[in-house]
């Protein structure tokens, strides 16, 4: 069985995520569907402290880039991309719809864990026939009035809202777009979806875990079964891991994926075979939470030594590292965090903690200033400023105001 060092599987890693191609000067849509074939899915989360998570792993792939792309690709003709449950909720390519059919019918016919199955048959179908007469509805211009009540991490849904959701994991309904406001646009599959994903026939729930697997094996270059398996969240559905665990064992049978042992990992792991390998890794990128490089956190610790935990739920009073911190990839290594707030009202971002890993060579703070210039100028922010908390603060502070915003 052939092996790999951990830094050898750092750099496997990130090559098959994208950090290995150069940052186009203006990136296009052709640049946009390549980097979409290296991450495969887009995680989608609301806050917006920093920016939100589904735009910036294309920032730290791609540079600074007009997020119109995304909107083209998610809302306009041919669209390339909608959302659903994939990891979680998250953008995916429109050809993924037919291998979701069967998470849809378990959650069709079983609800999920947040949404439930709504009691009232009347208001789903009805909420249905109101699509279909009226186009694509936010649950606010569809809610009846009903009550609300605070639920969810202070989401605020009503029965209409809830219901909504139910029918768009059971893929009966899609969503059409976003409002400025962030508020889903429903809408019915055959006005969201192409033609061809529409009328392509449904797998079978085994050919659609080997697609799944493929895609995650290509997506992390190399990973355990449960890397593979977390990728597109298979396990969320009753019989997901026994399918995960079989189509790996399919694409090992076929070559597809090559068993490899990993330094101080205790598990077995597998090696696409079309993963790159490269000698050095030159990759600069603040990460998302929700990065795929970071979202499996004992995946990334495992990997890079980097012990991660998003703070937002913690008490303020509690948090080690702050709200929303972004690790700082330099080469093949996270060798700092920030915890990042973009001031759009001041034109400022805001840095109100910066952490050196241990190790982190000496150029991290000088590497590290010159991406915050970049994710400024990128938010339209005019400077940066550093606020004199942890312990890569003060060198950070003093770099800043060598760099140019623009």
């Amino acid at each position: 069985m052939a092996s790999l060092s951990r830094a050898q599987a750092r750099r496997v890693a990130l090559a098959a995520q994208g950090f290995r191609d150069p940052r186009h000067t203006v990136p296009t849509m052709r640049t946009f569907n390549r980097t979409l074939a290296r991450t495969g899915v887009l995680q989608i989360d609301s806050v917006n402290v920093f920016q939100r998570a589904h735009y910036m792993p294309l920032f730290s792939r791609m540079g600074r880039y007009d997020t119109s792309l995304l909107t083209r690709a998610a809302e306009r003709r041919p669209r390339r991309i909608v959302e659903y449950w994939a990891h979680v909720a998250a953008f995916m390519p429109v050809e993924l719809w037919p291998h979701m059919r069967g998470r849809m019918e378990v959650y069709k016919q079983r609800g999920h864990a947040w949404v439930g199955m709504p009691e009232r048959a009347e208001l789903v179908s009805s909420l249905v026939a109101e699509i279909t007469d009226r186009g694509a509805s936010t649950s606010r211009d569809l809610d009846a009035g009903l009550p609300r009540k605070k639920e969810h991490w202070g989401w605020n849904w009503s029965e209409t809202k809830k219901a909504l959701e139910y029918l768009f994991l059971a893929g009966e309904l899609a969503v059409a777009g976003r409002t400025p406001q962030f508020e889903r646009l429903y809408d019915l599959p055959g006005r969201v979806l192409p033609r061809a994903q529409l009328d392509a026939a449904t797998p079978t729930a085994e050919e659609a875990a080997v697609e799944l697997v493929r895609r995650a094996a290509v997506s992390h270059g190399v990973g355990t079964e449960h890397c593979l398996r977390d990728y597109y969240r298979m396990q969320l559905v009753p019989g997901g891991g026994d399918l995960a665990r079989a189509a790996v064992a399919s694409l090992v049978e076929s070559g597809e994926l090559l068993p490899v042992e990993i330094e101080g990992w205790d598990r077995p792991a597998y090696l696409h075979r079309d993963a790159a390998l490269p000698r050095r890794m030159r990759a600069r990128a603040l990460l998302s939470p929700f990065d795929p490089v970071v979202w499996e956190r004992a995946r990334t610790e495992a990997l890079f030594g980097f012990r991660y935990r998003i703070e937002i739920y913690v008490p303020e009073a509690q948090r080690v590292h702050g709200y929303y911190v972004l690790p700082f990839l330099l080469g093949d290594r996270l060798v700092a965090r920030v915890d990042l707030k973009a001031d759009r009202r001041e034109v400022a971002l805001v840095v109100k903690a910066a952490w050196a890993e241990e190790g982190a060579p000496v150029e991290t703070a000088a590497e590290l200033a010159e991406e915050l210039a970049e994710a400024a100028a990128w938010l339209g922010l005019e400077r940066i400023e550093v606020e004199p908390r942890g312990d890569l603060a003060a060198e950070l502070s003093c770099e800043v105001k060598a760099v140019s915003v623009g």
